[in-house]
């Protein structure tokens, strides 16, 4: 039986993205071109301009997938959780999210960079929501005796910065440990340094 179109649609969009991820991500949005993405993805370069029309509305599709993405871990913190475990869980999602979309996480370090043309208005609105509401949050557990007074933007900040330097930076992460890569055992005592590093300070 034939897969449905809306099936076949859906997987070589997915295709698509994964390979413009890789792409975007060594070469920049100037350097990277639909041929090179089309070869990457194992598809005829007809079938991005079919699906995504330009290599700026995929650039654009990408960036906002990765940051919908990035953004799904937040919601562990929420009002009625505990900040121990809730913390924890964002840590530990954005370490492995560094960890299996590096190519994500450099693209989006890159528009940034380069100072957010595309996806400065999602910065200054969905993001920006986001943060000041989880934020509040944080607050409320620091009202409540549940957290040390820390700021509770700036703590993101940090997680951001913390987590994703593994993957931005991971050049640099394996130049000073002496290795070729960052395997599985030394992202995990990464993991559990980070996650002990800001839950020490946030008093837990």
């Amino acid at each position: 039986m034939n897969a449905p179109q809306g099936q076949i649609r859906q997987s070589n969009q997915a295709l698509i993205l994964r390979a413009a991820e890789k792409v975007f991500a060594r070469n920049g949005f100037s350097g990277a071109t639909m041929a090179a993405i089309a070869e990457a993805s194992g598809l005829p370069k007809a079938n991005l301009h079919y699906y995504f029309g330009s290599k700026e509305t995929l650039y654009r599709s990408l960036l906002s997938e990765i940051l919908h993405d990035w953004l799904a871990p937040i919601g562990s913190i929420q009002t009625d959780a505990q900040p121990r475990p809730a913390l924890e869980n964002y840590i530990r999602a954005k370490m492995a999210l560094s960890a299996e979309r590096p190519d994500a996480s450099r693209v989006f370090a890159n528009e940034l960079l380069h100072g957010a043309p595309i996806v400065g208005t999602l910065l200054r609105t969905e993001l920006h929501k986001m943060v000041q509401e989880k934020s509040q949050v944080v607050q409320n557990w620091i009202n409540q005796g549940k957290l040390a007074p820390v700021d509770p933007v700036h703590l993101f900040f940090t997680i951001w910065a913390a987590t994703q330097t593994y993957a931005d930076f991971d050049v640099q992460v394996c130049a000073v440990l002496g290795t070729s890569e960052i395997d599985a055992a030394a992202h995990a005592r990464a993991t559990q340094h980070t996650v002990d590093l800001i839950l020490r300070g946030c008093g837990l």
